[in-house]
């Protein structure tokens, strides 16, 4: 498979987004925020993922501006929060994103975790936001197969991505094969397990077989099955090594190991354990 930092995958409809994207969570000191920005901007990175809960769009707004990457260029994208969730509240919730972010539409605009009493509310503004071109595409974060029956209930469009954990230790086949059947494009936040597929001896091996680092190998694994991914990390030199998974290939052999790591292993929260379901 021919992958590169600028290689793209359709959405349902039609706007492409770049399968790799720098993660800004728990990015919040703005001379970290600023640092990460810009090396990720240098290292080819157009996809760049944040959220209203972060609490860091302005310091990525201001970067943005500076940088001499053309708007056009960029993919940006933001969460509508738990609390912001509604009608009018998700309008008002878009509103300060971009006043933040200093745009005047979002690439992407993601509702942050499934609240059933706000789903057709909060879709209605999504879809609202979507026809008027404040937004290219819509989607979800950690939205399960349930949940995403759910929406389908109450939506006249379904998303077009759904953000989830996805990584060695948590494949999810059942969500993988809704999303193929439906149309939604997954992409996969902590695709290194928070640092711990370092500690992974299958990993570990394949890697030193390859000559890279155990996340890049984690990173290429999930980019292989044609998923996207958003690792995050406020160190320049781990943000371009985490975009240097473009000149090796995992072999069928290798990604069938891989495949064989699942163990339904959470790093973060289960999406129920709200109690938002």
């Amino acid at each position: 498979m021919t992958l590169s930092i600028r290689s793209t995958v359709p959405l349902a409809n039609g706007v492409p987004m770049p399968v790799l994207g720098l993660g800004t969570y728990k990015s919040v000191e703005p001379s970290d925020i600023r640092a990460s920005v810009e090396a990720a901007l240098e290292a080819g990175y157009r996809n760049i993922d944040t959220a209203s809960m972060y609490n860091n769009e302005a310091v990525i707004g201001e970067v943005l501006r500076e940088s001499a990457v053309p708007r056009e260029e960029l993919f940006i994208a933001t969460k509508v929060w738990n609390d912001e969730q509604g009608y009018h509240a998700t309008l008002d919730a878009w509103d300060r994103s971009t006043e933040r972010l200093g745009l005047d539409y979002l690439d992407l605009y993601l509702i942050h975790w499934p609240m059933a009493e706000m789903y057709a509310d909060t879709w209605q503004a999504m879809q609202e936001l979507h026809a008027d071109g404040r937004v290219r595409a819509i989607g979800v974060c950690n939205f399960l197969p349930p949940h995403l029956e759910a929406l389908s209930a109450v939506a006249e469009i379904g998303p077009m991505v759904d953000q989830v954990e996805l990584h060695p230790y948590l494949q999810q086949p059942e969500l993988q094969e809704y999303c193929a059947t439906e149309g939604i494009v997954l992409q996969a936040w902590a695709p290194v397990m928070r640092g711990r597929v370092a500690e992974v001896p299958e990993i570990i091996e394949i890697a030193q077989h390859h000559g890279v680092s155990p996340y890049q190998v984690s990173i290429r694994w999930v980019l292989q099955q044609g998923i996207s991914a958003i690792p995050k990390s406020v160190h320049p030199d781990r943000i371009r090594e985490n975009a240097d998974v473009f000149d090796f290939e995992l072999s069928a052999e290798e990604m069938t190991v891989m495949a064989s790591l699942d163990q339904g292993l959470r790093v973060g929260r289960h999406p129920d354990s709200w109690g938002l379901t």
